[in-house]
């Protein structure tokens, strides 16, 4: 049996040599681990909700910003990533990153104020915005076009990764303790322990990306021509000479790329295809996948369940996940990108529905609170694990694998740091809205939200999007 990343016999990757396959495998994986920091640092607040809003007093909106603030640095680290990577270099970001992660983590856990949480998840946020850029970027300019799908959705598997990795450790660190509000060891909370787990990743990507070489398509971008030929002639059995020319061809001129080269020559207009990338990253996040693993433990607590219980969803949740993104990887090279996207939409705008008819017909108990039967409940938690099935088949690792291969050489960089940028910006606008939803509109008005934007994201996808599959970066 073969691995979802094993060349079939009659692939093009065949021309890989062993060797080569499994460097780029590897260079690809180290570059992945921002993705697995991006996750765990985005669900990692999942279980602190609680603790948190205790810990500073914090009135509702207040522990909204806490959770949300994070995305408005991730937003900027996005819009920054793609211009600096141009400068300077993918690597020497992805280092920069690395660094903002740890001090994040560890800064999180120390802080003793609101005001001074929202500093460290903001700077972080900087470091998850970057590599949101900076993964897919550098690993679509690092792979074979008949292996780059399945090798751009290392990124969304280090992410689901990465967000079951967070639960995981809330989950054990709270059960330790009792409460993320308890104290674990030391005299120090639970949730403080939470976010310093963070280190671990994050010293593992540092270390990991100082053995990783530059993109050889930004080395010929910025004229080191002999250094790309080297990593070529390490990724590559193609002839060198001919990639490199190709890659000098997409770049139309000598001039060095730049965020002007976003709008058409001569026009104050925005290239179609980069309102594209941003329409794609705004879907993404209206369809609430994010409320599942930013608020998946008050949400579900909200459907009647106990803290225990709801931290052991998200688990569940998250395992989920992962298995749907196995799924991704295994057919994103062999049935293509726009197909995943349909069958996705189609199926999270049916589990939403079904999860909007389920709050909006459920009771409420003496306390106020949603009162699902037990059937009903437990079809609320098929439907819930279902969307999130049909997310991380589809829109969870296909829109990052889009956003790294459907740019062209010239505007790589930057149009992957608006799109992401946008994408950050939408997921902030629905985490900060799902807890004044709550208090409005509830569950039914926040999912039936969530499916209008699943069934609008089919039409969208069935006339703006094209196939990228088995295409060359220097074709796009």
């Amino acid at each position: 049996m073969t691995s979802p990343l094993s060349p079939s016999s009659n692939s093009p990757a065949r021309t890989l040599g062993t060797c080569s396959l499994f460097y780029v495998i590897f260079i690809s994986a180290v570059a992945a681990i921002g993705g697995f920091l991006f996750g765990f640092d985005s669900g990692v607040i999942n279980g602190t909700v609680s603790a948190l809003g205790n810990a500073f007093n914090s009135s509702s909106v207040a522990t909204g910003f806490n959770v949300a603030s994070v995305l408005l640095g991730c937003a900027l680290g996005a819009l920054a990533a793609g211009p600096l990577a141009d400068k300077f270099g993918r690597r020497a970001i992805m280092i920069i990153t690395a660094i903002i992660f740890a001090i994040s983590a560890f800064g999180s856990g120390i802080s003793e104020s609101s005001a001074e949480f929202i500093f460290y998840r903001l700077f972080g946020g900087l470091g998850i915005g970057a590599a949101s850029v900076l993964a897919p970027a550098y690993i679509a300019e690092v792979a074979p076009p008949a292996l780059r799908g399945r090798l751009a959705t290392l990124q969304q598997l280090a992410i689901v990764l990465g967000l079951f990795a967070a639960f995981l450790s809330n989950y054990l660190i709270a059960d330790a303790a009792g409460s993320a509000q308890n104290i674990l060891m030391l005299d120090i909370a639970a949730w403080r322990w939470m976010f310093w787990a963070e280190l671990v990743p994050a010293i593992l990507f540092l270390v990991g990306v100082l053995f990783i070489p530059e993109s050889p398509r930004y080395l010929v971008a910025q004229g080191k021509v002999d250094d790309a030929k080297t990593v070529f002639s390490k990724i590559s059995n193609d002839n060198v000479a001919e990639q490199i020319s190709d890659v000098k061809s997409s770049l139309r001129s000598d001039k060095k790329p730049s965020i002007r080269d976003l709008f058409i020559d001569g026009s104050k207009k925005v290239h179609p295809i980069v309102l594209a990338g941003v329409a794609l990253s705004v879907f993404q996040q209206f369809v609430g996948i994010n409320v599942v693993f930013y608020y998946g433990s008050e949400l579900w607590q909200a459907a009647g369940f106990d803290e225990s219980q709801s931290l052991f969803i998200n688990v569940l949740a998250g395992t989920t996940n992962i298995v749907s993104t196995f799924i991704a990887i295994a057919l994103v090279d062999k049935i293509g990108r726009k197909p995943l996207l349909l069958v996705g939409s189609i199926g999270m705008f049916i589990s939403l529905s079904a999860l909007t008819y389920i709050f909006g017909s459920a009771g409420l108990d003496e306390a106020g609170k949603l009162a699902l039967s037990d059937n009903m409940g437990t079809f609320a938690l098929i439907m819930a694990n279902l969307f999130v099935v049909f997310f991380g088949l589809s829109w969870g690792p296909v829109v990052w694998v889009l956003l790294g291969e459907m740019f062209n050489n010239r505007i790589r960089g930057a149009a992957l740091a608006v799109a992401a940028s946008a994408q950050w910006i939408a997921n902030f606008a629905i985490t900060m809205t799902f807890p004044i939803m709550l208090a409005n509109i509830g569950l039914a008005g926040a999912y039936g939200f969530y499916a209008l934007s699943a069934l609008i994201s089919i039409f969208f996808v069935a006339k703006y999007i094209t196939e990228t599959r088995g295409k060359t970066l220097e074709s796009m």
